[in-house]
């Protein structure tokens, strides 16, 4: 019988045109990536206009006293577009404490490269003192205004935003514990205490007539966390140079 360039399907064997199948599969999935990715770059715009214009808002009005309406406004989009990723002014808010406290990781860890854990820790304590001191309010007020008043309304949401600050504490502490610069206990424990008295502590010392220093504070951590001798040690050094 003369071929006449059809193939007939038997079995398992599949008819022609099935073979490209797969590859045209590929190709579609491909697309849909492409476009998904495209989605996702402009939605990741729009968030950081809105972010960007919330945080000139805070920057002009040192406060975090502003409505949705402004941010939207600033930002020249839709407010129908705002409430596409936003549910409203707090998680706005909540999205810019994320973005500062990383920020500020950052600028820890480029700054705490050099000395031993408890030198190191020192530094961070002064830095997230300062951060959250009533002095720098007007430049950072989602760490004192926002962030105190998020510990009482949404403690949950403070501990996600402070977990990559917790987690450098924890692995500095863990390397004084190594090197018995540290109270015997739970290094982690200890990592959240400091953390929680470095941030809290300056925001309320602010209507004291004599306000806790950033030196007072470490002074205290230092001796909560660190044995006797250790600590009594450092003090002698620090008093002598």
């Amino acid at each position: 019988m003369a071929n006449t360039g059809t193939t007939k399907a038997t079995g398992d064997q599949p008819i022609d045109g099935e073979a490209g199948d797969n590859g045209d599969a590929v190709w579609r999935e491909r697309a849909i990536e492409r476009s998904t990715r495209a989605a996702r770059e402009r939605a990741a715009t729009r968030v950081q206009q809105f972010l960007n214009a919330a945080r000139e808002i805070i920057g002009e009005k040192g406060s975090t006293e502003f409505t949705v309406q402004e941010v939207v406004d600033r930002s020249k989009q839709s407010l129908r577009s705002f409430y596409q990723y936003f549910d409203g002014k707090h998680e706005l808010l909540l999205a810019l404490f994320e973005e500062e406290m990383g920020e500020a990781v950052a600028r820890i860890k480029r700054e705490t490269v050099d000395g031993d854990p408890l030198d190191r820790l020192e530094r961070i304590v002064t830095i997230l003192y300062e951060l959250c001191a009533p002095a720098e309010m007007s430049q950072q007020p989602l760490f004192l205004e926002f962030a105190q008043r998020l510990l009482v309304t949404h403690p949950a949401d403070v501990a996600n935003a402070y977990a990559p600050m917790l987690e450098y504490i924890v692995a500095i502490l863990d390397e004084a514990a190594a090197s018995g610069l540290l109270r015997p206990g739970r290094p982690r424990r200890l990592a959240a205490i400091v953390l929680q008295a470095a941030t809290t502590t300056a925001g309320r010392s602010a209507g004291g007539r004599q306000p806790i220093t950033a030196k007072e504070m470490w002074d205290f951590c230092l001796h909560a966390i660190a044995p006797d001798e250790v600590a009594t040690r450092r003090g002698v050094t620090v008093a002598a140079s």
